[in-house]
Parts: C-alpha cells; structure tokens; sequence
C-alpha cells in the first residue's frame, strides 16, 4: 500500500466519523482560547474547563490579566499540572500581548511563539484552530495515532510527526486532521488498551496488523 492510499483512507474514515471536529476546550475568543492552551499543556481538557471560567471571570482579556502578579493567577490555576510555571506564562503572555500587539492574539506561528508559555506546538494550536491556518500541533495522541495507523514513519521527534503529516496531507484537511487525530486518540486509539473493535482502519493500522500476526512457536532442544 502506497503512502498516498493510506492517507486516502484515513481521510475518508476521518471525514465520515468526525466530520465536524473542534476542540474539546472551551472559549468564546481568541485571548480565552490561548490561556486555554498554555493550561492545557500536560493537563486535560476537563480539568481546564473547570478551571478556566472563575480564572477568566476576574481576568477576562489580555489587558486585565497583564495587569495581575503571577501570585493571583496562581489561585486560580492551583489546580491543574505545573501551576506556578503556567501562573508566570499567563502572566508574560499577557504583559507581551498587550505590549507588542495591541491585546490582539496574531494568527502568525511564529509570532505566538514570541509569547512566553507558547512553544510550538501550542502556536500551531492556536493557529489552526482559530484561524484554520494549515499547521499540525502534535501532542501524545497525535504523535501516538499517526505512528500507529503508519501516516508517519520511524519519527522519532513531535517535530518529525508533524513535517511528515503536513506534506502528505492536503493542505484543507491539515487544521481537521489535528482534531481527528486527537479525538481518535483520546477515545479509541488509546495508549493503554486500544478499542481496535470500534475502529474503521483496522485494515491500515500497523500496530492492529502487528497484533493479529501468528507468533511462531519455538522449538525446544532435548
């Protein structure tokens, strides 16, 4: 099967089982969505959304966060993984959003990278989410579903993952594909016992085809 044939059917399956994909965090602006992220490294999801809504009640745009002492963010944040790390990130985000672009989140990857607390992957996030930028951020579940189902090949790196995904996938689909990639990992494509029962590319994925291979038996000596 030919690199271009596994990502046909990939697609296709993606398409169909989750044609509408989105974050599972929530906000309702860029500048919600950002603090989201920088929350999120680490740290789940459901664990953010509960955070995020008293944190963002008492700070609820660039300007006024920029304002606060990373000790006060802290309070709010308390809860999720690497709370004082996070509390100065949000904390400088903020002071340089305001600072040097006018409280406004740029669309540009390698200007969030510029904020403290946006590496990478966090920039691709951003980009791609709000403004469908053609990016691929690869977290665990990315960099664990696309090696497993064989769209990228011996990548040792979260960097390697994403230029193998972003030149083999259509650039239209690219800011979907993180989603897709996420959601079937988080719910079928688990670290920890797969639920391959459930899941349509069962006839593409190499880490399924490695299971279901018969184990040659070994002959004892006498």
């Amino acid at each position: 099967m030919t690199i271009q044939e596994r990502y046909r059917i990939a697609i296709e399956y993606f398409t169909s089982k989750y044609p509408f994909p989105e974050t599972e965090l929530v906000y309702v602006n860029p500048f919600e969505l950002i603090v989201a992220v920088i929350l999120s490294a680490q740290c789940t999801d459901k664990r953010v959304n509960i955070i995020t809504p008293a944190l963002l009640k008492n700070f609820p745009h660039a300007e006024s966060m920029a304002k606060a002492e990373p000790s006060e963010i802290y309070e709010f944040i308390k809860s999720c993984s690497y709370p004082n790390n996070k509390a100065k990130h949000l904390s400088g985000m903020s002071r340089m959003l305001v600072s040097e672009f006018g409280g406004i989140v740029p669309s540009d990857p390698s200007l969030l990278q510029k904020l403290p607390g946006v590496g990478r992957k966090t920039a691709n996030v951003v980009a791609s989410v709000l403004f469908n930028k053609p990016v691929m951020a690869v977290d665990t579940h990315v960099f664990r579903v696309s090696a497993r189902i064989g769209l990228v090949i011996n990548a040792k790196t979260p960097l390697a993952a994403e230029l193998q995904l972003t030149r083999h996938l259509p650039e239209e689909t690219i800011h979907n594909a993180h989603h897709w990639l996420i959601l079937h990992g988080r719910y079928i494509c688990k670290a920890r016992n797969p639920i391959c029962s459930s899941c349509g590319l069962t006839e593409i994925c190499k880490f399924c085809l490695s299971k279901s291979k018969p184990t040659k038996n070994k002959i004892s000596k006498s």
